[in-house]
């Protein structure tokens, strides 16, 4: 099967760090996702100094596994130029996910974090790493070398398909 069913959040990391390379490749992955009206109206924050890691990771309760990671992408969102504002989330989702998938590619574990839309999230993101006005902090996307195989559950479920009419 594709590397979509090997896809699977990872929120415990080896103490090793990631090449920049892979993390490039991460990031080229991203950029290749569809966007409204091919804005591409994204940008990226590659964090992986310790103190940073350990201050985002304290940012909100399910944000722990920041501090373990070899590096953060923290993708933004840039108002100035998206075309269509009320897209830029499904854009950003579109991106995270090319992200999260070309990390299973690389052999690399990852887990998305939800920052947007909580406001007490973003801001605390906004100002620690300095982010403008016109960028929404979207999320934070944890990537590193996994620290156990762990099993995929496959989550297809026929009781959720309809054709035609619901």
């Amino acid at each position: 099967m594709s590397i979509i069913f090997k896809r699977k959040s990872v929120r415990k990391f080896r103490d090793e760090k990631v090449p920049e390379e892979l993390i490039e490749n991460l990031l080229k992955a991203g950029m290749q996702a569809p966007s409204s009206c091919n804005a591409q109206p994204w940008e990226f924050i590659v964090v992986s100094k310790r103190e940073d890691k350990d201050a985002i990771s304290k940012m909100h309760k399910f944000a722990k596994p920041a501090a373990e990671a070899s590096h953060l992408i923290i993708t933004l969102g840039n108002l100035n130029e998206a075309k269509v504002i009320g897209m830029i989330e499904q854009d950003l989702g579109a991106c995270n996910e090319n992200i999260l998938l070309q990390a299973t590619h690389e052999g690399l574990g990852a887990v998305w974090l939800g920052f947007h839309p909580i406001e007490d999230r973003t801001l605390k993101l906004k100002k620690y790493l300095e982010i403008p006005d016109y960028c929404i902090p979207f999320s934070v996307i944890c990537v590193g070398w996994p620290d156990s195989e762990g099993e995929v559950k496959l989550r297809y479920d026929e009781s959720k398909v309809h054709f035609d009419r619901y």
